[in-house]
C-alpha cells in the first residue's frame, strides 16, 4: 500500500472510480481528517495541508492534537517500535494485531516451540 508521511502522520491513497478522483485519510488517530485531489501531486499537497490545518486548529483551540501512536497495546513497546510495527502492518495489508500475531508466530515456529 502506498502512503504519504508528513510530520509524523501517515495518510492513505485511495481512488474513487465513480467520482474519478483520488482521496485519503490520515491514519492511526481518532480524529477524522480527509483529503482529496485529481492528481497524486494535488493529493499529497492536500494531505500536507490537512495535517498543517489540523495542527493549527488544535493550537487555536488550545487542544492537544491526537498523536498517531501512543506506544502501547496490551504490552509496552515504546513509541518508536509501536509506530514502526503499525506502519509495517498497513504496508502488509493487515491489522496491527494480525501483523504482531504473525511475527510472533513465525518467531515461535522458528524456535520449534
Amino acid at each position: 500500500m502506498n502512503l504519504f508521511n508528513y510530520k509524523g502522520y501517515q495518510g492513505s491513497i485511495e481512488t474513487s472510480l465513480k467520482d474519478r478522483c483520488l482521496y485519503g485519510k490520515i491514519l492511526h488517530i481518532t480524529d477524522l481528517l480527509l483529503y482529496e485531489g485529481n492528481t497524486l501531486e494535488e493529493l499529497e499537497n492536500n494531505f500536507k495541508d490537512s495535517v498543517d490545518d489540523y495542527l493549527a486548529t488544535c493550537k487555536e483551540l488550545n487542544r492537544e492534537p491526537k498523536k498517531p501512536f501512543k506506544g502501547s497495546f496490551n504490552i509496552r513497546l515504546g513509541q518508536e517500535l509501536h509506530e514502526k510495527a503499525a506502519k509495517k502492518s498497513v504496508e502488509c495489508g493487515k491489522s496491527l494485531n494480525d501483523y504482531i500475531k504473525d511475527v510472533i508466530s513465525k518467531d515461535i515456529h522458528s524456535l520449534n516451540i
